[in-house]
């Protein structure tokens, strides 16, 4: 079957200014795909509506022995059947384009945002209400707008119904249009409480997946400090105030599941009691009478679809609005205009706040006595913090981030593998031969690891690189930094997973890596700081010492208290 393209341009710019707005959004960028559907669902629901005014007559023509008008009626049912079908997969395939584009669209802009939030968005979100969205507040909105062709088709139909009705019989017209509405009221009341329910519940199930992902995270420390079962008995205290949330979610689910049934079975019966009392006073024709019962049995379809249009659209609202809170972020840092100069390679990028001055072409290395520090000022300096970082005469807030990134890279341990191919995870870039990747993964000791793996460079790499050891992970991300050669390059610890052996051959090699280019090595490691060029000694936020690391051994006491650990 040929399937209908999905949109993979550039989805264009959100209205994030609430959640109905944003749904609104996303109506109107489809808007074409959405009132066709429209159309066919209208279409296919009144083939239906009209099935039992024709079955109707039918009923009266063989009662009456006229036997042209029943072939006729006849015909006209075969006829409505064949638009059912026809207007029903067309129906079907519009709906699936609509709740695709609708939740791709989403994946579109929130990934978008996520891009160019950057290190913003993890200091202002957690990592569950990220996973909250991808899991299932796009499915949500992709039920939003799908549920807009059934239900605006349910509704004309159970207008015509009711104008037919009226026509017939204007009694029994009323009773339904009187009924429908008081069914709509009886339902709203449960609409509110479902809203609040199933937002508490959202809020939950994010705090819940920050909690997974933390101890995941953290599972070897947790392991090594005996701290499993502790994080576990939290883990299983917050997973049961979500089971309660949900409980109380599905108790008006229920009730709004049971209304359903209930309201549109009692106006079947008043509808059919009534027609019977008419048709035994000869108020209406047997054929009448049948099909005032099949309009009545018929009404439950669209009157249940208007409830789940009710029940879709809240939940809807309610993604909705977890979206908006993600796209209506602004990063810390803000884009300049200004432009590098050809030399900038030879230039000094200098760190005002701290007065951390890293000089071209030499491998400078930093030492804090607080590590956090350390990764502070690297973030200055590779501009994911706001700071007074120059790069010779240029300030970095006035240069674009992508110039910054292309120009600066900063490389810890917090960095990710990610599925794929492991030659193109260690050339992130694009520009790298396999030379140039040989090269990097000899100076960071990581050629081992390509060799033990049967399909080399070609192999694998599974989510997060899960089947390598942490210091294996650290190795292939130090050599995807080194292939990647950039201008400046900012290490943060990068060697502080692997053993004593493996550190000091990484230290051998990467000077010899990074000739000719400028490397900033946020580390406390000996082996590292005795090949260094330059050692930096940083505290309380400020560059106390600098020089070679065994001068500063002798000659500064917290600096050789800060790198021995505090022994000898």
């Amino acid at each position: 079957m040929t399937m209908i393209s999905l949109p993979v341009a550039d989805p264009g710019t959100p209205d994030a200014r609430s959640p109905i707005r944003y749904l609104w959004w996303v109506a109107r960028v489809q808007k074409w795909p959405l009132l066709v559907g429209i159309g066919l669902a209208i279409l296919w629901w009144l083939a239906q509506a009209l099935v039992p005014a024709a079955l109707g007559r039918a009923i009266d023509a063989l009662a009456d022995g006229r036997t042209n008008v029943l072939v006729q009626w006849s015909a006209a049912i075969f006829g409505l059947g064949v638009i059912q079908a026809v207007a029903g997969v067309l129906r079907h395939r519009f709906a699936v384009l609509t709740w695709l584009g609708a939740s791709y669209r989403t994946v579109q802009v929130t990934t978008r945002q996520a891009t160019r939030l950057g290190a913003t968005l993890p200091k202002r979100l957690s990592t569950g209400e990220v996973v909250s969205v991808g899991n299932s507040d796009i499915a949500h909105i992709g039920n939003a707008m799908e549920i807009l062709l059934r239900g605006t088709g349910a509704f004309v139909a159970v207008g015509t119904v009711t104008v037919i009705l009226l026509s017939t019989s204007p009694p029994l017209g009323l009773v339904v249009l009187i009924g429908v509405p008081l069914m709509v009221g009886a339902v709203g009341p449960l609409l509110r409480p479902l809203h609040n329910r199933q937002h508490a519940q959202r809020d939950l199930q994010g705090d819940l997946a920050t909690r997974a992902s933390d101890i995941v995270g953290g599972l070897r420390v947790l392991r090594g400090i005996g701290g499993e079962e502790l994080f576990s008995a939290r883990y299983r205290e917050e997973s049961q105030k979500v089971r309660r949330a949900g409980v109380r979610v599905a108790s008006v689910e229920s009730a709004l599941e049971g209304a359903q049934i209930l309201l549109p079975g009692v106006l079947i019966a008043a509808v059919t009691w009534l027609g019977a009392h008419f048709a035994l006073d000869g108020r209406i024709s047997p054929g009448q009478l049948v099909a005032f019962y099949a309009y009545a049995a018929f009404l439950i379809a669209p009157l249940r679809t208007l409830t789940e249009a009710a029940d879709r659209l809240t939940k809807g609202h309610v993604a909705a609005r977890r979206v908006c809170r993600i796209l209506s972020l602004d990063p810390e840092i803000q884009d300049g205009t200004g432009t590098l100069p050809a030399d900038a390679a030879s230039d000094v990028l200098v760190d005002g706040e701290s007065g951390v001055a890293v000089r071209p072409g030499r491998l400078t290395a930093l030492v804090t006595a607080v590590p956090e520090e350390a990764a502070a000022i690297a973030d200055r300096l590779g501009r994911y913090a706001p700071g007074e970082v120059t790069l010779g005469d240029v300030s970095l807030e006035e240069l674009p981030i992508d110039e910054v990134r292309r120009h600066i890279l900063v490389a810890d341990n917090a960095s990710r593998l990610f599925t794929g191919r492991l030659r193109d995870e260690l050339d992130v870039r694009g520009t790298a031969t396999d030379d140039d990747v040989r090269l990097a993964l000899h100076a960071a000791c990581a050629d081992d690891i390509v060799e033990s793996l049967p399909d080399g460079l070609d192999a694998h790499v599974a989510e997060a690189g899960r089947e390598f050891s942490g210091g294996q992970q650290q190795r292939l991300r130090l050599a995807r930094a080194l292939a990647a050669d950039p201008d400046v390059l900012v290490l943060i610890e990068p060697t502080s997973a692997v053993d004593a052996h493996t550190e000091a051959r990484i230290a051998d090699r990467l000077g010899a890596a990074r000739a000719g280019r400028t490397t900033l090595v946020c580390t406390t490691s000996p082996l590292v700081l005795d090949r260094a060029d330059l050692v930096l000694f940083v505290e309380d936020g400020k560059v106390r010492a600098e020089g070679a690391h065994r001068e500063l051994l002798q000659v500064e006491p917290g600096y050789s208290a800060t790198v021995t650990r505090g022994e000898g």
